[in-house]
């Protein structure tokens, strides 16, 4: 559903303002912003990675441009775990203002913490734990323990003379968590006792129905087909799951296996997790990269990442054979991970290079070695159950995901007027219980690009994705505007175009002629000569070669 911008109404006393600025209609770069009394709340603040048809793009932020002219009213934020869909974008909002306080838990902060290092950033933290209140300007503020797919994870409760809002984060009700720290129902429970005006609950799972499996099953299978390897295995998962570590240093001693840690990102994390006790590390599991090769094959897992098909990770580089770590006959890749939307085309050809390489992958499909780190619709359907929420706005998913969990909270008697499916820019109103939409805001792309933030626009992206898949054309020729003669060319030179350049002997007599005829007229402006010589050959290439190649025309006047 397009949804056209219009401008919010001024924003009325006692009311609360809701606006994410990422995370609805995809998978990814979650950040909402709470404005009450003049103030901003933002939770979360993360990224989105590239698809293919974003080519040169290391990262995608929020649109953060929406609050740069009111930094100084930014209150804090709130990070309810440390994925990086929901920290990763922290540095590049930090830049603008680096004293604007980041609340979380212990672990998440240490690793956004990590994260600033690398930016030179030194941050202003305040750690939390659940059941904790404190008060933030104008937001009142209670964080809820929730289960997800790394620890510490939590929902922020946001109180405020308009009414009370839960954001729960990413969050699933696994009853056995491998930490032991299960979603507190009770809370929610006793909020909705309160009366909770705005419920914002993670829909990524929403479509799966029933529950999402235990985690605590995945660890066997781990350790079966870890068993089962004659050779060595390798394990691709996101670099923060402290969980999925867990299971496979288990599973690599109960079989007699060193492990090492692949990926800057997995080495780092995994260290923090570990040095704060999320992590138990048996004694003498862990060996160094350069020392793995004095251990056989049989004896040694690699932990890397790349689960994605990320081109620069670790699998990526295996599966083309630019890592120094080869996989063959006898091997085992192990995916452990869930497949991100819009992802399917990169996880897909790795997998196929990998077994083209002879070893075997084992992946969710064919094997339960991953469990959803998301609640299913039977969960959201407890959570509506138990909350009993006046008001709904689904978060944290693409649009299908979005109106099933909207879907969830009508069976459980939310009415429908009362279910806000929205997008990112969608403005929301609460006040006097009620939550309405006022307001859609144009959101951007915000594209990471090597050292360059918000300058690469999608016309850079769609030169990009023309270079690639038609070709490079471009015509130089100089010419002498005052007699109107060609001094030399036109040349032509191809790149990434099939066609060998002689092909193009038939065109240039008609460039020249037409830029002849052009000067004769009296045209002798450098554009207007280029742009002539790219319709000329253009028309041409596209005629004869049946191509949209990029052109690049070239006049030089003497």
């Amino acid at each position: 559903m397009l949804r056209h911008a219009y401008d919010p109404p001024a924003l009325t006393p006692g009311t609360l303002r809701v606006i994410p600025l990422g995370g609805l209609g995809e998978v990814g770069r979650n950040m909402t912003v709470y404005e009450f009394d003049g103030k901003l709340l933002v939770v979360d603040c993360g990224v989105l990675f590239p698809e293919e048809h974003q080519p040169g793009v290391d990262l995608i932020l929020p649109d953060i441009t929406k609050i740069e002219d009111r930094l100084d009213d930014i209150v804090g934020v709130v990070l309810t775990h440390g994925h990086e869909d929901h920290i990763g974008g922290v540095p590049y909002l930090l830049k603008k203002r680096h004293d604007i306080p980041l609340i979380g838990s212990k672990l998440t902060l240490a690793l956004v913490a990590a994260k600033l290092k690398e930016h030179r950033i030194k941050p202003v933290l305040h750690e939390v734990v659940e059941d904790e209140r404190m008060q933030l300007a104008p937001f009142d503020l209670e964080f809820i323990a929730v289960n997800h797919s790394i620890p510490d994870a939590l929902a922020v409760a946001i109180r405020t003379p308009a009414g009370l809002v839960i954001g729960t984060g990413d969050f699933k009700m696994d009853q056995l968590p491998l930490d032991g720290r299960i979603t507190d129902l009770r809370a929610f429970a006793r909020l909705g006792e309160e009366g909770v005006d705005l419920f914002m609950t993670d829909s990524t799972n929403a479509e799966v129905p029933g529950f999402t499996p235990l985690e605590k099953d995945i660890g066997p299978v781990i350790e079966q087909v870890i068993a089962r390897t004659e050779g060595k295995v390798v394990v691709a998962s996101f670099s923060s799951h402290v969980h999925r570590v867990q299971q496979v240093l288990d599973a690599a001693v109960a079989n007699g296996r060193r492990v090492v840690l692949l990926g800057r990102s997995m080495v780092r994390n995994m260290k923090i997790a570990a040095d704060l006790g999320y992590l138990e590390v048996p004694e003498g599991v862990l060996v160094d990269l350069k020392k793995s090769g004095e251990i056989p094959d049989n004896r040694i897992v690699y932990m890397s990442t790349g689960s994605q098909g990320e081109p620069m990770a670790v699998l990526s580089r295996m599966a083309n054979q630019e890592h120094q770590i080869e996989v063959g006959e006898r091997d085992t890749v192990i995916l452990a991970s869930s497949l991100i939307p819009g992802n399917e085309n990169s996880v897909y050809r790795v997998i196929n290079g990998i077994m083209r390489l002879g070893a075997h992958v084992v992946h969710k499909g064919n094997a339960k070695v991953h469990v959803s780190g998301h609640a299913s619709a039977g969960e959201l359907m407890y959570c509506y159950n138990i909350v009993r929420p006046k008001n709904v706005m689904p978060i944290h998913g693409e649009y299908r995901h979005l109106v099933a969990n909207a879907e969830v909270a009508i069976q459980t008697g939310v009415p429908q007027n009362r279910t806000i499916i929205g997008d990112n820019g969608t403005v929301v109103d609460l006040v006097d219980g009620v939550a309405r939409k006022v307001g859609q805001v144009d959101i951007d792309f915000i594209y990471v690009d090597g050292k360059s933030v918000g300058r690469v626009t999608d016309e850079d992206l769609r030169d990009r994705r023309t270079l690639a898949e038609e070709g490079f054309i471009s015509v130089v020729t100089v010419v002498e505007p005052v007699t109107g003669q060609i001094v030399s060319g036109p040349d032509v030179h191809t790149r990434g175009v099939a066609e060998e350049e002689e092909v193009f002997a038939s065109i240039t007599p008609k460039i020249a002629t037409a830029l002849e005829q052009a000067m004769k007229e009296g045209t002798t402006d450098q554009h207007q000569l280029e742009q002539i010589t790219r319709r000329t050959i253009g028309r041409w290439v596209g005629t004869k070669l049946r191509r949209k190649a990029m052109i690049v025309p070239v006049v030089v006047l003497v």
